[in-house]
């Protein structure tokens, strides 16, 4: 319908790496700054809870800039499935949730990540 919006798919495409990188980043550091409590209200050990505040920094970074861009999507890929299998087998959350937030906006990065990895993030990226 407006074939003139593709001239913007790239800048799109930096805008979701950033938006990704941003989650990532805020909830990768939410894990690191008080491990103890966070790994107590998701149900991991501390060690556990360490590992995934550094991968999704990681990951979060990675996507933002643009280094590594198809392997730091596929890292956010496999925590936020891990997210979403643990939230339906373990918590019993539903899609939109009954007690807490469902898995809806979990499955919502597995697909933007999906894209960035499709895509490996448009022409603006660092490193590929």
């Amino acid at each position: 319908m407006f074939p003139q919006l593709a001239h913007f798919t790239d800048l799109g495409l930096v805008l979701l790496r950033l938006m990704v990188g941003l989650v990532f980043v805020t909830s990768g550091y939410s894990h690191l700054k008080d491990p103890a409590a966070r790994a107590k209200s998701i149900g991991m050990g501390k060690a556990f809870t360490i590992f995934l505040g550094i991968a999704e920094v990681a990951g979060g970074l990675g996507v933002a800039a643009g280094v590594l861009t198809q392997l730091a999507a596929m890292g956010l890929i496999l925590i936020m499935l891990s997210a979403i299998a643990k939230k339906i087998f373990t918590w019993h959350t539903g899609f939109w949730g009954e007690k807490a937030s469902g898995w809806h906006y979990d499955l919502l990065f597995v697909l933007m990540n999906l894209v960035i990895l499709f895509t490996n993030g448009g022409k603006y990226v660092l490193m590929p």
